[in-house]
């Protein structure tokens, strides 16, 4: 089975979308690395794929079987568009909250800040998640913040 290898270069950003999904591209790339053994410190089913699975409705491992099989992102988003029922509304609305997701709490601004100030405490326009993310990608594999 063909698929990214995250030992060097990261997986597709969060704000990519298949079918309308943010999120799901970049779960897939981690998922076929994670089959491969090539994930290197990404994680299938971590917290922020978890975020697309609860909204989808869909069981990680269901994911991971198509994904072994050689499933390609149009047959899995075909699964996904099926098992899911959710609306292109529904999808948009929730992928628009997802892509402006900020740290709500006192925990999760904590460790965010915490976080930026370690990868890009010069940057003054990272304030969500995905900005947080794409900055962590791209500093991992050398890039300068």
């Amino acid at each position: 089975m063909n698929g990214p290898d995250l030992t060097q270069r990261p997986p597709r950003s969060p704000r990519v979308r298949l079918g309308g999904y943010v999120i799901l591209p970049r779960m897939l790339d981690k998922g076929r690395a994670t089959i491969n053994g090539l994930n290197g410190e990404f994680h299938f089913n971590c917290p922020l794929d978890e975020q697309f699975l609860n909204f989808a409705g869909i069981e990680a491992a269901a994911v991971k079987e198509l994904l072994a099989q050689g499933q390609g992102d149009a047959e899995i988003l075909a699964f996904v568009q099926k098992t899911s029922k959710r609306t292109p509304l529904e999808i948009a609305a929730w992928s628009e909250m997802q892509d402006r997701r900020v740290p709500t709490d006192v925990d999760s601004r904590k460790f965010f800040q915490e976080y930026h100030e370690k990868l890009a405490p010069h940057r003054s326009d990272v304030a969500t998640w995905f900005d947080i993310l794409d900055i962590d990608d791209h500093v991992t594999f050398g890039g300068k913040a």
